[in-house]
């Protein structure tokens, strides 16, 4: 396979492409998916020249990272390839969900994922959300050991505060930190991307298309599919649904404007937020997937960046990210 180069950033350690490809929606939440397409979709990828790929092992749960175990072969020399445990769902009612970072669970999460991608290590090892009842320090201690096994090149965290941060940064160096950041999600600018730049660790930005509400093809709750979890999701219910397409908007005068597609834009300004951070838009088409990559043409001056931070401050969007907020920021 023929493959092109695209601009590299760098999480720590870990050197990748400067967007890379959340996979989460090739398997689950997003409505009805098709193999062939998956697969056409990240042989696309990577022959444009996307190395860093994101996936864990809820997304089916189970299933997504089969689907890349069975994509990665003859490719895993060239891909960066992150995974997550720590969600655990019953496959009989994947709706019922708990958390487990406990250190046996740990190493029983790497071993379904190592056999499930079909591969000996996985790049970034990411816990992908807080186990309340387990000391972060226990966590990542069992995960470190990882790293001295070679199962695991580095460690990540997602949806974390900056104080769990700082507590797992001392028992192991902690390469990135995954968490939900766009233009209408703006949390992490509240401490976690100012301690993530004072120890080192990069930032990766997942649903930096709003979960594709701000790339302009939503314009009713119609619009999506049956089985789509945003149907649930408080921003795209109701009142604030309309408050937030009024958002919208916004981005899309601003691309016209600028030349780019709304999407192009969004991921745009995420770029502009700063060398160390990475995002993943997800998609599960082609040609999603070559639009979101025309970001990385799109350049923004300083006034375009106050212009959409004007637009966008910290609180912008209407509606809480989940249903529950207690998993997140912790």
């Amino acid at each position: 396979m023929t493959t092109t180069e695209l601009p590299a950033r760098s999480l720590r350690d870990l050197r990748v492409s400067a967007l890379g490809l959340g996979c989460m929606g090739m398997s689950d939440f997003y409505g009805a998916h098709s193999e062939a397409e998956n697969l056409a979709t990240l042989d696309r990828a990577l022959a444009l020249g996307v190395t860093f790929y994101d996936t864990a092992d809820m997304y089916g749960p189970f299933t997504n990272e089969e689907l890349l175990g069975r994509w990665l072969r003859g490719k895993r020399d060239q891909v960066v390839l992150a995974t997550k445990f720590g969600i655990v769902r019953d496959p009989t009612n994947p709706a019922v969900r708990g958390l487990n970072g406990r250190p046996e669970y740990v190493r029983q999460a790497i071993e379904g994922s190592l056999l499930r991608l079909k591969t000996d290590h996985v790049d970034l090892y990411y816990l992908h959300r807080v186990d309340p009842q387990t000391p972060i320090e226990e966590t990542v201690g069992a995960m470190a050991e990882l790293v001295q096994e070679g199962k695991v090149r580095a460690l990540g965290l997602s949806e974390v505060s900056p104080e769990t941060l700082r507590r797992a940064n001392a028992v192991h160096p902690i390469t990135a930190v995954q968490s939900e950041y766009s233009l209408w999600t703006r949390d992490p600018e509240t401490g976690v991307l100012e301690t993530c730049r004072e120890l080192g660790v990069g930032f990766v930005p997942y649903s930096p298309l709003g979960r594709g509400f701000l790339t302009g093809q939503i314009k009713s709750p119609e619009d999506l599919e049956e089985g789509d979890f945003r149907r649930h999701n408080p921003r795209f219910q109701g009142e604030n649904f309309a408050r937030n397409l009024e958002l919208v908007r916004e981005v899309e005068r601003m691309a016209a404007e600028k030349g780019c597609s709304p999407s192009q834009l969004a991921l745009a300004w995420v770029l502009a937020q700063g060398p160390d951070l990475v995002p993943i838009p997800g998609t599960k088409r082609v040609k999603y997937l070559e639009d979101n990559l025309g970001a990385l043409d799109v350049v923004l001056n300083a006034d375009d960046l106050a212009r959409m931070d004007a637009v966008f401050p910290h609180r912008a969007a209407a509606g809480e990210r989940y249903p529950d907020m207690r998993t997140v920021n912790r």
